[in-house]
C-alpha cells in the first residue's frame, strides 16, 4: 500500500501556519455593516480596543484603524507581501508616492526589499448595505541577495489573472486561480517581481485558490520542482476528502509535493489555498515588520528607519483613503496609472 500524499494536519489558527519560504498568512474574513460618511463602519466602535482591535466583536474588526477599519502606515524591509482581496476594498498609499485601489479578485504584490512605509485601509462605501471584506495576506521571504532590492509594488489585476474550470465526470465543477505558478493549460501565470523567489524558475512557487462544487472530484497535480513542499488551506466547506482521508473541520494539511492527490468534495462548496515552492533554507531574523538574515541586519534595518522612515510619510494622515469611487486604480511611484472598471462582484 502506498504511503499517504499527507505528511501532516494541523489546524486553522490566526495567522495560519506556513512553511519557508512563506513567512505569514492571515485570512481576513469580516462581515463590516453599512457604511457612515467617513467610510468607516455606521455602527457604535464603543467596546473595542480601537488601535488594537481584533477580538472580531460582531463579526468585523478595526484593526489598527481608527476611524476606517484597516492598518495605517508601517514600515516593512527584507520580504514580499502577496494581497488578494477576494471581496471588498483596500486602499494602499506608500512612502515612495505610489497608491491604489483594489478588490473583487485583483492582487497586489508588493516586494519591500531595502524598506518601504505603506497603508492598508478597508474602505466601506456603501452607505446603504453591509460592506463585506476577505483577503488573504501572505508574506513571502526574500532571498538575502535581494533583501535590500528596490522596493515596488505589481497589480494583478482579476481579469488578468489566469482561471482554469475543470470538470469531473458526473459535470461538477473545480475552479483554480493561478496568482502564481502555471497549472496545465490555465495560460501562463503573470510574472512576479523581478527580485522575488517566485521569479526563480526553479522555486517551483505556486498560489493558487480552489473552490469546488458540492461533491466534485478533482486531482492536485504534483509539484514538478526538487524538494518543493506544499500546504493545502481548507477554510471553507462542510468536509473533503483528500488522497482518501476524510477531513471534517477546516485545517492546514501538509502534502506530498511530488505526488498527485484527489480532492473529493462533500456535500457544501469547498475552498482553498494552496501554498507551495522549493524553500529558501536561509536563516531568518524576525522583529515585527523587519524580515533578515541576522540580528545584526535587524538592528540595521530599525537603525536605517529611525534616520529614512524609509523616504518619508508624503500623505496628509497616515490612513489615507482614496473617495467615494467604486473604480479600481494604480498610481505607481513612477506616475504610471492604471485604471479598471468598478469591482467585480
Amino acid at each position: 500500500m502506498s504511503a499517504s500524499p499527507i505528511v501532516q494536519i494541523g489546524p486553522l489558527g490566526f495567522p495560519w501556519e506556513t512553511i519557508d519560504p512563506f513567512l505569514f498568512c492571515v485570512y481576513h474574513d469580516d462581515a463590516y455593516p453599512k457604511a457612515n460618511a467617513a467610510f468607516g463602519p455606521a455602527a457604535s466602535l464603543a467596546g473595542r480596543d480601537l488601535g488594537q482591535d481584533f477580538a472580531g466583536k460582531d463579526g468585523w474588526r478595526m484593526y489598527h484603524g481608527l476611524t476606517v477599519p484597516g492598518f495605517p502606515a508601517h514600515p516593512h524591509r527584507g520580504f514580499e507581501t502577496v494581497t488578494i482581496v477576494r471581496k471588498g476594498l483596500i486602499d494602499h498609499s506608500d512612502s515612495l508616492g505610489a497608491t491604489a485601489r483594489f478588490g473583487g479578485g485583483d492582487v497586489q504584490w508588493l516586494t519591500a526589499g531595502r524598506g518601504i512605509v505603506h497603508a492598508e485601509m478597508f474602505p466601506l462605501l456603501d452607505q446603504e448595505k453591509p460592506n463585506p471584506l476577505e483577503l488573504f495576506q501572505i508574506w513571502l521571504n526574500l532571498p538575502a541577495r535581494n533583501k535590500m532590492a528596490a522596493p515596488h509594488f505589481t497589480m494583478f489585476w482579476s481579469e488578468d489573472i489566469p482561471h482554469r474550470m475543470a470538470e469531473d465526470a458526473e459535470g461538477r465543477r473545480t475552479e483554480v486561480v493561478c496568482i502564481a505558478g502555471r497549472l496545465g493549460e490555465a495560460g501562463a501565470p503573470l510574472p512576479p517581481p523581478p527580485d522575488s523567489w517566485a521569479s526563480q524558475a526553479d522555486a517551483d512557487l505556486a498560489i493558487w485558490t480552489l473552490k469546488m462544487a458540492p461533491g466534485a472530484r478533482w486531482a492536485l497535480p504534483a509539484a514538478s520542482g526538487h524538494g518543493t513542499r506544499r500546504k493545502l488551506y481548507f477554510f471553507k466547506g462542510a468536509s473533503v476528502s483528500v488522497g482518501g482521508e476524510r477531513i471534517a473541520q477546516h485545517s492546514a494539511i501538509e502534502l506530498r509535493a511530488g505526488e498527485a492527490v484527489e480532492l473529493v468534495n462533500g456535500d457544501d462548496t469547498a475552498e482553498f489555498l494552496m501554498l507551495q515552492a522549493r524553500p529558501l533554507g536561509e536563516p531568518v531574523s524576525q522583529y515585527g515588520p523587519f524580515v533578515m538574515n541576522t540580528r545584526e541586519e535587524i538592528e540595521q534595518a530599525f537603525a536605517d528607519y529611525r534616520r529614512t522612515q524609509f523616504g518619508g510619510w508624503p500623505w496628509p494622515d497616515t490612513a489615507p483613503v482614496h473617495g467615494p469611487a467604486h473604480q479600481r486604480f494604480a498610481v505607481h511611484a513612477d506616475g504610471r496609472r492604471e485604471a479598471l472598471p468598478a469591482q467585480i462582484d
